[in-house]
């Protein structure tokens, strides 16, 4: 049994995008994204994560995720990308500012 656990955040016709959770800490996401021939995916890991743990995830990646989509394919690429999280936004994240910038422009008319 793998020591990962993979939690779907998207589903698309074409792609899939899951958290990877080891330990019950969040370790990194995986996009997978399915052609025709390829199933081409994006992993993005903590920094603290090691190379070994980089290609065993893939290998999990492949036999619990890619395979049983049952997709033909010739070839599965994987871009890695590794370092720490910055945040993730939102819509309403920016909507104060968007209601200060309104707001600014109704105050002074004809100025850009």
């Amino acid at each position: 049994m793998s020591r990962y656990y993979f939690e779907r955040e998207v589903r698309t016709p074409n792609s899939e995008v899951f958290l990877i959770i080891d330990d019950e800490k969040q370790i990194g996401r995986i996009d997978l994204h399915f052609t025709p021939s390829m199933v081409h995916g994006t992993l993005v890991v903590i920094e603290s994560v090691t190379q070994e743990e980089i290609e065993d995830i893939i290998e999990v990646v492949d036999e619990e995720l890619v395979m049983p989509a049952e997709m033909a394919r010739e070839d599965f690429i994987v871009s890695v990308f590794q370092g720490r999280e910055a945040g993730v936004y939102s819509d309403e994240d920016f909507e104060e500012e968007r209601e200060e910038e309104k707001e600014e422009r109704e105050r002074r008319p004809g100025e850009f």
